[in-house]
């Protein structure tokens, strides 16, 4: 089974310390990562992708993370990412931009690693990213604080959304998304702690750092098809 970690957050202005996190990664046994730009990016430069393929051993995938606080800002920006070759993922507490980020085909993820973000997540958001083959993004880095009473806290809102997501049937996935070198975990071990301390089925955790992420590569990939009219629907050609 392919694992990931699906967040590996990185400066793309300083390809030395992307390739120290790379080779952390490395060592630790991980193959498959999903770097995210911490600055603002539109795209991931061609140049970067291509230095790093040649000066690594694991597989490089990439991501464009957008935070708007409204709905002008989240229209005016998703006008950049039509046929996008690269995972689309917002993250926002507002309610009503889930709630277009989730019926917009453009968006493959709408995160809810964020502590205070994971609060606002509803069964409404669950049932349109289900009907729209998109995924829910859960993280395991907020409960690495050295706070014991907001580390019992956020386990406590992280178990209990993971869990009404299990019982919505939800399609989700789970990222380390650490900032800490010292607090990276290869996927195996995450899914011990997600199936052990969270509830989480082995099956349907596995499935948060494998196959889940595997479909959402296979969502960008039909997106960038250009005989691919809608889902299901493709032009053959003679």
């Amino acid at each position: 089974m392919k694992y990931f970690e699906s967040r590996l957050k990185a400066n793309f202005d300083d390809i030395g310390k992307i390739k120290e996190k790379i080779e952390f990664c490395e060592t630790l046994g991980i193959k498959n990562v999903i770097l995210e730009p911490i600055t603002s990016l539109n795209k991931i430069p061609l140049k970067l992708k291509e230095e790093l393929r040649n000066n690594t051993n694991i597989d490089i995938f990439y991501r464009i993370n957008l935070r708007p606080n409204s709905i002008s800002t989240f229209q005016k920006k998703i006008k950049n990412y039509n046929k996008f070759s690269d995972i689309l993922s917002v993250e926002t507490s507002n309610k009503e931009i889930q709630i277009h980020a989730a019926r917009d085909s453009r968006v493959d993820i709408i995160s809810f690693s964020d502590k205070d973000i994971l609060k606002s997540l509803t069964p409404g958001v669950i049932s349109l990213s289900k009907q729209n083959d998109s995924f829910l993004e859960f993280s395991l880095a907020p409960l690495m604080v050295s706070n014991k009473s907001l580390q019992s806290k956020t386990f406590r809102n992280i178990y209990r959304f993971l869990q009404l997501s299990n019982k919505l049937n939800a399609n989700y996935i789970i990222s380390g998304n650490f900032s800490d070198l010292y607090d990276f975990r290869h996927p195996r071990a995450m899914i011990s702690i997600c199936h052990s301390l969270l509830g989480i089925p082995l099956s349907t955790a596995k499935a948060a750092f494998s196959d889940n992420i595997q479909l959402i590569l296979n969502r960008v990939q039909k997106r960038q098809d250009k005989n691919m009219i809608e889902e299901g629907v493709r032009i053959i050609g003679d």
